[in-house]
């Protein structure tokens, strides 16, 4: 096995102490924003359609349940705070894949593949048209994403690219002595900001007269084979005609749902803004997002401030899939990304973080979301998203209001939406299949990417990472 840029080009570890003193253990994106409170749900109330989740894809499904219907009524129920999980801390990459990058699409449905880029690239098209016609302040900026090759064999899988960039055009555009190459596809992602997205959408969801109340944990639906449904939360209870659940990584209200997802969790680190200097010694004009071709890959961007977020590489599952706060904190991983940023960037020493914090994401097996609907039609859900739900969870909701309405439309007819995922197996199979797939992708990213028996196995069955 050989040994991979990150291990080769390793910065000295005064570097990484002196880069993590005092670093808040603390969402930067959370931090940034002043929000409004909205008040717990007491007693009972009624709805056209109800919707458990207030994060982004519960908060496009209220917004576009308004558009479509203006006089609808519309109730969401959000068990913390607006926005505050995976919708309030990822890295703002609103991509237009809904299918977690071209390679996954292509070998699951490839019949549809073109259709499923086009829709995606529509619906992109639609966020930023939301964007600018309710005047959204979410420091939405269209750049694009450039994928990066770090190693030899990742030129060689770039160079197919649409936009490959040999080394002395990656040069030009970002200044890196690991990047060997690139592919800047221009329209496919826009950066945001997670937090002001996520709040912006639940004012706009207000303004067109949804009811949000936080602080509203749902405990379990209830209802007759016929009729309203009924979601019952400790402090009252909501009737509704449909109802949307948006729960993400969060336990499922649908018992068939339960070994559908894990939550496997992803570890971010925030620098201090970047004096005109350091700017100028990394170039970066074009702002572009920026993501490396390992399986185990960081992706990078520019805040409106001129920081640079640094995320990914490990992703970690504990034991018995639960979400907890005290997951996030991992020096391990956030000692790991500094490390890794320097070699990135050795330019930058001396840079320190301000923040590093963690978010759990919702995967599925099939690395991209699933749909579907429960009690005769009356209850949608979407959920899965791993990773890549910022721009798809749009998607997601136009798909649960169109199979909540009984319609058969080009989206609900899609054999990615008609399909739902393996699911993963109980304890402890599931720690150690997860496990073993990490290690297995590690050791390809030592190997050339050459993946071994192990990962072309699951790649048979369904479930390889390919993307």
């Amino acid at each position: 096995m050989g040994t991979t840029v990150f291990e080769r080009r390793r910065p000295a570890p005064s570097v990484i102490d002196e880069s993590l003193r005092d670093t808040a253990l603390s969402v930067f994106w959370l931090d940034d924003v002043d929000r409004p409170t909205h008040p717990p749900l007491r007693g009972t109330a009624h709805a056209d359609l109800a919707i458990v989740g207030g994060g982004y894809t519960g908060l496009w499904t209220a917004i576009r349940a308004k558009e479509r219907d203006p006089g609808r009524t519309v109730v969401l129920l959000e068990a913390s705070r607006v926005a505050w999980a995976a919708s309030g801390r990822n890295g703002g990459f609103c991509e237009a894949s809904i299918t977690h990058g071209h390679e996954n699409g292509v070998n699951r449905w490839p019949e549809e593949i073109d259709r499923l880029e086009e829709l995606g690239r529509q619906n992109l098209d639609g966020i930023e048209d939301t964007v600018r016609r309710y005047a959204l302040d979410a420091e939405f900026e269209r750049t694009g994403q450039l994928a990066v090759a770090v190693e030899p064999h990742q030129v060689e899988w770039l160079r197919e690219e649409e936009g490959f960039l040999d080394r002395d055009a990656v040069q030009a555009e970002v200044h890196s002595p690991t990047f060997l190459a690139g592919a800047w596809d221009r329209e496919g992602t826009a950066l945001v900001h997670p937090a002001k997205l996520g709040l912006e959408l639940a004012r706009l969801a207000v303004e067109l007269g949804v009811q949000i109340h936080e602080h509203t944990m749902v405990r379990r639906i209830e209802g007759p084979d016929a009729g309203p449904v009924a979601l019952v939360t400790d402090g009252g209870r909501v009737t509704a005609e449909n109802i949307a659940l948006a729960t993400n990584v969060f336990p499922s209200l649908l018992k068939r749902n339960r070994l559908m997802t894990v939550p496997v969790y992803d570890y971010v680190l925030m620098t201090e803004p970047l004096s005109a200097e350091q700017l100028d010694a990394i170039g970066w004009r074009n702002r572009q997002g920026l993501a490396d071709s390992a399986n185990q890959f960081h992706y990078y961007r520019l805040t409106a401030d001129d920081r640079i977020l640094f995320g990914g590489y490990d992703a970690v599952y504990h034991f018995g899939g639960k979400v907890r706060p005290a997951y996030e904190d991992r020096m391990e991983s956030h000692r790991r990304l500094a490390s890794h940023f320097f070699t990135t960037f050795p330019q930058l020493a001396g840079l320190r973080f301000t923040h590093r914090w963690a978010g759990a994401i919702d995967s599925s097996s099939r690395f991209c979301a699933f749909f579907g609907t429960a009690r005769r039609g009356r209850v949608a859900y979407a959920t899965g998203f791993t990773g890549l739900g910022v721009g798809a969870a749009r998607f997601a909701a136009d798909v649960m209001l169109d199979k909540l309405a009984g319609e058969e439309t080009e989206r609900t007819e899609l054999r990615m939406v008609r399909e739902k995922p393996i699911p993963f197996p109980p304890e402890p199979a599931a720690s150690i299949g997860i496990n073993l797939v990490r290690a297995a992708m590690d050791r390809a990213d030592h190997d050339g990417g050459r993946r071994g028996p192990f990962l072309k196995t699951l790649d048979a069955l369904g479930m390889g990472f390919d993307s």
